[in-house]
């Protein structure tokens, strides 16, 4: 064996630049509207306006991290409401799940970022430098006035993107009409202008230089999907059977020995991430569908039926080739492992509008203060501290009536409140320090403890919340 052959291949590869060629059709079309609609959602979001009355913001989303809150819409979400956040998290995930598992990776074809804004890039690239062929001219000409000004009206444009994208993400965090104006008079905060900068180089350099070795090199999704994915799942393939041999058209004709596959390249050339999908499935593969376009292109111009490159099941391809007609795509989609995800998606999504709705817009929470545990007062009475923190959710004022239950023998006083009688402002919380007494000779007073149910009543009305804790006696 030779010393060349022992030579372990290398992990990662030096890039080779992919220029892909302008391509029509369906999932083409598709691509763009799906883009348009979702720029359109992220840079337009943060400027819808909603009304919550005086003192609350107005924005329709927006995270308010400084005071710990999330606003969407009518909804809002409090610091110990976070569980609301975290199932949408593992709605989303389980949710890609299960699209790769009926679809393959479609979130990585349409919606991820990574492939929008790379195809926002590369419709720049080809509006100031040309298809394919031109911006391959570009590429491998030596440096001139030609490619100085091209090359640097390209980054321009990609540079105002990247900080339009920035610009975008920091409004959310913050009421975007002020924060606009801030950022363009110097007065917004400096982590404001160092996300902006940071979003602003990550998008310049991931969507116009970095691109397909985001996706292969970066990205953990790729080496994931095959856990997701069965012989049943629909993905882009090759229809090989049909194609093979390849040969070129003679004359304008086909070789009647010959496949349906003219070896034209068109699959290749279109290709964002610069694969061939007639070596079959590969990893860098994103499914966009713009191979299948180019496919169907030029078999309509050679007379030959479409899908020789086409979405298709692996269980498909074996029926085909044994001249079966392929499964319906609802067998496809539907089947136990997509109807599991669908099911468990669905009962999370279910569980949250319950929880949503059942919500109440009072919450409290008593924690003791255990050091000391208790105190022992000159005339034998024991005494308890709790902190103890109203939340009220409502966005008008609220006053707080706090009594117990369980132990008709302890007494309840709120620190600097004689009246025991707190008020709270809108989707505010007050932090209270409470005592509990137990007179001499009770049964609190000698337990090592007893529980307590601790109330928290709106004055004038019946709504009311409670916590459970306990009462530590002397003998403890």
């Amino acid at each position: 064996m030779s010393a060349e052959d022992q030579t372990p291949p290398p992990l990662y590869a030096k890039r080779e630049p992919i220029f892909p060629r302008r391509v029509k059709g369906g999932f083409r079309t598709m691509k763009w509207w799906l883009l348009a609609v979702m720029l359109g959602i992220y840079y337009l979001v943060p400027w819808i306006r909603w009304d919550r009355g005086p003192e609350m913001p107005n924005q329709a989303v927006l995270l308010d991290l400084g005071n710990r809150r999330f606003f969407f819409f009518m909804i809002e979400i409090w610091p110990h409401e976070f569980y609301f956040v975290a199932g949408l998290l593992i709605m989303a995930g389980i949710g890609l799940f299960l699209f790769t598992s009926a679809l393959g990776r479609v979130w990585c074809g349409y919606a991820c970022p990574q492939t929008v804004w790379t195809d926002l890039f590369i419709q720049v690239e080809r509006w100031i430098e040309g298809d394919r062929n031109a911006r391959l001219r570009l590429h491998r000409q030596n440096w001139n006035a030609e490619k100085i000004r091209k090359y640097g009206l390209k980054w321009a444009v990609w540079f105002l993107i990247g900080m339009a994208t920035g610009g975008a993400w920091v409004f959310y965090f913050a009421d975007a009409p002020t924060l606009f104006v801030d950022l363009f008079t110097g007065q917004a905060h400096p982590i404001a202008y160092m996300t902006v900068l940071i979003l602003t180089l990550t998008t310049f350099l991931f969507g116009g230089f970095f691109r397909e070795q985001v996706c292969i090199y970066a990205c953990p999704w790729p080496r994931i999907q095959a856990a997701m994915m069965d012989e049943d799942t629909i993905t882009i393939d090759y229809r090989d059977w049909r194609g093979e041999p390849r040969g070129k058209l003679k004359k304008g004709q086909l070789d009647p020995n010959q496949g349906d596959c003219i070896d034209c390249m068109a699959c290749v050339n279109v290709c964002p991430m610069g694969i061939d999908i007639r070596d079959g499935q590969q990893m860098e593969c994103i499914t966009c569908g713009l191979c299948i376009d180019a496919c169907d292109e030029v078999m309509d111009r050679i007379g030959k039926p479409r899908g020789l490159v086409a979405y298709m099941a692996l269980s498909d391809e074996i029926a085909e080739r044994e001249g079966k007609p392929p499964k319906s795509i609802w067998k496809h989609v539907f089947r136990p492992r997509t109807i599991l995800y669908t099911t468990i998606w669905s009962v999370i999504g279910i569980g949250l509008i319950v929880l949503l709705f059942i919500r109440s817009d009072l919450d409290m929470s008593v924690a003791p203060v255990r050091n000391p545990t208790h105190i022992v007062l000159a005339d034998g009475t024991v005494r308890n501290v709790y902190d103890i923190r109203l939340r009220n959710m409502y966005h008008e004022p609220r006053d707080f009536a706090l009594s117990i239950t369980e132990n008709p023998d302890l007494a309840l006083s709120i620190e600097g409140e004689p009246a025991n009688l707190v008020t709270v402002g809108p989707d505010e919380q007050a932090l209270l320090r409470v005592y509990l007494t137990a007179p001499p000779n009770t049964p609190s007073n000698r337990a090592d403890s007893s529980p307590v149910r601790i109330w928290a009543t709106i004055s004038g009305s019946n709504e009311r919340v409670y916590s459970d804790t306990i009462f530590n006696g002397r003998n403890q």
